[in-house]
């Protein structure tokens, strides 16, 4: 077995019949896109991560150097990928929706930035290879996308879909 496929990178759920939760969850995949609900449970996985160490460093003494650096250190890496704003401080971190972590897949960023008509077509554009991200392919769904990258998600110059004409570009594109 290769390095690293031995372990789960999500939790499932622990009741495997929960009308609401089903519902809810299958709203989330549709609206986002998603593969299948493993894409979702990963990103809740994150979320319960990023939640579980701000709670560990707010819970430690605010005063020590180490703990200052790791909560800098642990914010600006959340702000670089647009998950909190600018403004946001530690505590705001126990706020975070699983929407928050959704938003910056670049799936839902070329959903958003107009260069695809639904999220599904999202997905079909970077799979096949049609997306660039500063000249970079990208050919991963759930790339997360630095809010710095944000504005450099573009068609590959060499894709069929870079001519404006073709026929399955957004609208207004």
């Amino acid at each position: 077995m290769p390095l690293g496929t031995d372990t789960k990178q999500y939790e499932t759920p622990n009741h495997p019949y929960q009308g609401e939760r089903i519902a809810s969850e299958h709203s989330l995949v549709d609206r986002y896109g998603l593969k299948n609900k493993e894409e979702l449970w990963r990103a809740q996985s994150e979320l319960r991560s990023y939640r579980r160490e701000a709670r560990e460093l707010l819970g430690q003494a605010q005063d020590d150097e180490t703990v200052i650096r790791r909560s800098e250190e642990f914010l600006n890496r959340l702000k670089r990928v647009g998950i909190l704003d600018e403004t946001d401080e530690l505590g705001d971190i126990l706020s975070l929706e699983i929407e928050d972590i959704l938003e910056r897949r670049l799936q839902t960023v070329v959903y958003r930035t107009g260069l695809a008509n639904t999220t599904q077509q999202a997905r079909q554009f970077i799979t096949h290879g049609h997306i660039v991200i500063d000249d970079q392919r990208h050919r991963v769904p759930s790339y997360v996308v630095d809010i710095d990258e944000e504005d450099l998600v573009a068609f590959d110059e060499h894709s069929p879909l870079a001519d404006e004409l073709h026929p399955e570009r957004a609208e207004g594109q």
